[in-house]
């Protein structure tokens, strides 16, 4: 590989490191707010909703599209991320479970709300 080729791949590699951050951010920023949803969920029922899951995927894939991009390049990242953010919820409400129903604001508990 010549050096000018070298370099063009340092600077296109550097560009997608870059992205990657903002990528691993916006995840982020999606987990919080998952995070703060299952807060709202009684049990693991309320998790699956497979006609959200569908409703998600049916946007991003049209949204890849009007990117120019390959939706089943987005499909399958975005299948994966829903499902570790499923799992994260389920692992949630166990956990919340296991310690028993909280004290919700204004003296109630979880199961009289």
């Amino acid at each position: 590989m010549h050096i000018s080729d070298q370099q063009a791949l340092s600077a296109f590699r550097a560009q997608i490191d870059d992205l990657d951050r903002e990528i691993v951010a916006l995840i982020a920023r999606r987990a919080a707010i998952v995070a703060r949803l299952v807060e709202v969920k009684h049990d693991d029922e309320a998790v699956r909703s497979t006609a959200r899951v569908e409703q998600v995927i049916d946007r991003v894939r049209a949204l890849a599209v009007a990117q120019g991009l390959d939706p089943d390049i987005v499909e399958p990242t975005y299948r994966a991320l829903i499902t570790a953010l499923t799992e994260f919820q389920h692992r949630h409400l166990a956990e919340r479970a296991a310690r028993g129903p909280a004290q919700a604001p204004g003296g109630h508990r979880d199961h009289d709300l």
